[in-house]
């Protein structure tokens, strides 16, 4: 049978291919350190754990639950959001919960994408930034995800040359995968070229609270006049280590935050109740657990840098976000990033993500995640070290063929 019409727009997921071997090398025994997936291995505090259990034996909690987020939880985010960044939200109108902040960002590309609609996504960029929109019809124009003067060109280039017009942006600042951050200025910059243009907004701030320096990543909210045209997501799966709960936000312009509101109400009756009041009681509390989370996060950044440079393969120290954007080194660069991916797999039992997966302009990266404690990631820095060397030794004991063969 041909593949379906949405299926046929999908590319392979790069990714399963490390994870296929990944999987079977583990089957024959070896010992993986898994850097792949950003998937946070920390435990959730347990003053959260304790909240949802509380509220598991209370009447009623079993029944279907409100799609755009009880009105608890709604608050507690406006809260957070006037604490963190001095942005005051309407929890009625401008704060949707979504079941993490990928499932906002796809059910926001159902809500506002037509067929054929253009809409600038970085590239390299977390998967479902352009595929959400992929999935709906909507056609993808790259940008660059380094903010600056070439970011703004390749804007402008877009909005003049693409027909139709492009209707949104997609920003994502601490960067997954590259982990480059952006300033308020940054931001201003970007709403008043998309009020210009009228361009909505759209910004996925999953890594606000994973920052290493001193310098908190700001909220595109932030700026004045950005409610009229942009909308934020957010996770409580990085800050609260809370991946498997499915729990995020989106939040800002009245009229978008309605049409997911919208959307969602046919698709979904909201997380678990416990869950949410239990993440209402992290967003009320847990300003010291999510310190404690960064503090970790920050360890093991240091660790890794310092541990894979002395293995030979330097990575450039991120300042926020839980991964590192690693160039591969010289002499496998022209492998790519999944057939660097897969030798590291074989040849040091270390899983990385392919920069491929990210976009075409990651095939000479891989992306690592620090979601291994510091022991395992100098373990992985000497294997690695290990796999180099081998390397080195095979090619030099290479006898090149003479000219007459």
């Amino acid at each position: 049978m041909d593949e379906f019409h949405k299926i046929r727009r999908l590319p392979v997921y790069v990714f399963e291919q490390v994870n296929r071997l990944k999987a079977q090398a583990r089957a024959n025994g070896a010992d993986i350190i898994d850097l792949g997936m950003g998937n946070p291995d920390l435990p959730t505090p347990r003053f959260i754990e304790e909240k949802l259990i509380e509220t598991i034996g209370k009447p009623r909690t079993n029944r279907y639950s409100a799609s755009k987020g009880i009105p608890g939880l709604r608050r507690a985010q406006a809260n957070y959001y006037a604490r963190r960044f001095g942005v005051k939200l309407n929890p009625d109108t401008q704060v949707v919960a979504t079941l993490g902040s990928k499932e906002g960002f796809a059910n926001m590309a159902q809500a506002i994408t037509a067929p054929g609609d253009v809409v600038l996504c970085p590239n390299p960029s977390y998967p479902i930034h352009a595929f959400g929109f992929l999935m709906v019809g909507g056609v993808i124009r790259s940008i660059p995800i380094e903010p600056g003067p070439e970011f703004f060109r390749a804007m402008e280039r877009a909005v003049v040359h693409s027909i139709p017009k492009p209707i949104a942006v997609i920003l994502c600042y601490p960067s997954n995968p590259t982990a480059v951050t952006a300033d308020l200025d940054f931001y201003k910059d970007v709403i008043a070229f998309a009020k210009k243009h009228e361009l909505f907004v759209l910004s996925d701030l999953a890594y606000s609270e994973i920052y290493f320096d001193d310098d908190p990543p700001p909220s595109v909210l932030q700026v004045p006049g950005a409610m009229d045209v942009a909308v934020e997501f957010t996770s409580m799966s990085k800050s609260f280590s809370m991946p498997g709960w499915r729990m995020g936000f989106a939040v800002g312009n009245e009229r978008l935050i309605a049409a997911l509101a919208r959307v969602k109400s046919y698709l979904d009756y909201g997380a678990y109740t416990p869950i949410q009041v239990a993440a209402s009681h992290a967003l009320n509390s847990g300003e010291a657990c999510i310190e404690e989370i960064r503090e970790v996060y920050r360890k093991r950044r240091d660790v890794m840098v310092e541990a894979f440079a002395t293995s030979g393969f330097p990575i450039p120290s991120p300042k926020a976000s839980m991964f590192a954007w690693a160039p591969i080194p010289e002499k496998f660069r022209h492998l790519g990033s999944v057939e660097f991916a897969k030798l590291l797999i074989e040849k040091a039992e270390v899983a990385v993500a392919p920069g491929i997966g990210f976009g075409e302009q990651g095939d000479e990266y891989v992306r690592l995640a620090l979601v291994e404690n510091e022991q395992r990631l100098r373990q992985a820095a000497r294997n690695i070290r290990r796999f180099f060397d081998q390397a080195d030794k095979t090619l030099h004991n290479v006898i090149p063929l003479s000219a007459n063969g």
